[in-house]
């Protein structure tokens, strides 16, 4: 760094220090002591670590950093999949950790507004202390935050009935890039006037603003909550067991989780935390949820609706989760996705298609990764009922080659039948060269549009989405202007 970089980074750091108090920016150790990505294993290389305490901060912050031309990468709970929240030497980390607060629960509007930095699990209990639902649900709930959440458009489990974040958010507040506070804290279902500004920064990952707080829409608590564990002989019963389901039980259907039978085995094998509740040998396995309001006549519905599955032969065998304690145990056997580190090193994907394509499309990748790597694994698992499967693939070598060729194997199978490359983890930098996949040149140059209006020196998590225009495309998290740690 030359004498002048220096002068102009001390004066930076200077001036953030004025807006944040000292302890809201952290250097030295006090940033290498912190996790560097969702492994926890990885330490933290900003040049700092911003810790705003309110909106009025932030706002200060962003706008020294724009005016000194310093990227800047927003983080939420780090538990994304695509690099989207790691922050390279050359940025400075912005941090919402010190911005938890529920600040308000509105329990005959059914309405919450919470400032960014909330974890959603502690936004899940504050909804059911008051007699509400708030229906978004990550296996990461209790790391995850409101604001990543949103950053992401996060899915989850209960997609099939609520939909995803974008669908529970009825407002919410985001500082610019130069400072500029957008608030748009609306609290109604209508509103139609003019361009409904929030949906530009749902699922933005970051690079159009940075959201600080979120007016969330809850739903009345059910209650009853009916749960069972499928093992399912083909696919062709899985899809028409959806059918089934959807049709019987209708709107009261929450999930409809799917496990080949490698996830299922792999989580219930003898190093997991779970015995199998049901035998190994189906090639499917079929979480389902149920959540209504009438206890007794919605569990014998249910489990009618089983029983009648099972004689037509589109279950093999089953397990109720009847109180609490059996559904928690079935939904940690769905959740223990640290199981998968056993394989390492593993790649894994998130993508979009057609329940139609899904058997074809997942014998497809199987084949073309066995016919280069005869002892590679292919693990799939996902919530299948609106469409997302979750791939992971461990072919013996975790070098970029590798990945290389896997993300052509499992991509290159999207791209025929209309698929998209991400459902619900973003773009990062992991998946931008993939990006014209899923999405036509004219959306693209539409999308850099929008960047280039509200992000014009492009210092919000630059790299990420997209690469920078004018810069060649690596697709990998390696640019010229943001080094990140291998």
């Amino acid at each position: 760094m030359t004498d002048h970089a220096r002068r102009s980074s001390d004066a930076l750091l200077a001036e953030l220090r004025h807006a944040l108090g000292e302890d809201g920016v952290l250097v030295g150790e006090a940033v290498t002591a912190r996790a560097g990505d969702g492994s926890g294993t990885v330490p933290c290389v900003a040049r700092a670590v911003l810790r705003p305490r309110t909106t009025e901060q932030l706002s200060a912050a962003l706008a020294a950093c724009h005016a000194a031309n310093q990227p800047v990468v927003p983080q939420g709970g780090l538990t994304g999949l695509v690099g989207g929240g790691v922050a390279g030497d050359l940025e400075v980390a912005i941090t919402l950790e010190r911005m938890t607060t529920i600040e308000e629960i509105d329990p005959v509007g059914r309405t919450m507004t919470v400032q960014a930095g909330a974890a959603l699990q502690s936004i899940q209990e504050a909804a059911e202390a008051e007699g509400l639902l708030f229906p978004l649900d990550l296996g990461a709930r209790g790391s995850c935050t409101i604001g990543g959440n949103v950053a992401t458009n996060a899915g989850g489990n209960r997609t099939i009935r609520y939909g995803m974040t974008r669908d529970s958010v009825l407002g919410l507040e985001a500082v610019l890039a130069d400072g500029t506070v957008l608030s748009s804290l609306n609290k109604m279902v209508k509103n139609n006037a003019g361009y409904d500004l929030k949906h530009l920064f749902v699922g933005s990952e970051g690079t159009l603003g940075i959201v600080t707080r979120v007016v969330l829409r809850l739903e009345r608590r059910p209650r009853s909550h009916d749960c069972a564990l499928l093992a399912v002989p083909g696919f062709a019963e899985v899809v028409e067991l959806l059918r089934r389901l959807e049709e019987e039980i209708g709107g009261s259907m929450s999930a409809f989780e799917v496990m080949w039978r490698e996830f299922y085995e792999l989580v219930t094998g003898p190093q997991a935390r779970t015995a199998p509740p049901i035998p190994h040998g189906d090639p499917y396995y079929v979480l389902v949820e149920s959540l209504g309001a009438r206890p007794e006549e919605d569990a014998a519905q249910f489990e009618e609706t089983l029983g009648g599955c099972m004689e037509a032969g589109l279950i093999g065998d089953a397990v109720l989760g009847r109180s609490k304690a059996e559904r928690d145990e079935i939904w940690a056997l769905r959740d223990d996705v640290e199981q998968l580190n056993h394989l390492a090193p593993i790649f894994t994907f998130d993508v979009s298609l057609r329940i139609a394509d899904m058997e074809s499309y997942v014998a497809g990748i199987k084949a073309a990764l066995a016919k280069r790597w005869p002892e590679s694994q292919c693990v799939v698992f996902g919530h299948l009922g609106d469409g997302n499967l979750h791939v992971v693939v461990a072919v013996g070598d975790g070098s970029p080659e590798a990945r290389t060729a896997v993300e052509e194997v499992v991509y290159g199978g999207l791209e025929p039948i209309g698929g998209s490359v991400s459902a619900e983890h973003g773009i990062g930098f992991e998946k931008r060269a993939h990006l014209g996949r899923s999405r036509t040149p004219a959306e693209i140059a539409l999308m850099r549009t929008l960047k280039r209006t509200l992000d014009p020196r492009g210092i919000l998590n630059p790299g990420r989405v997209f690469q920078a225009e004018g810069a060649p495309e690596t697709g990998s998290r390696a640019d010229a202007s943001v080094r990140l740690p291998a």
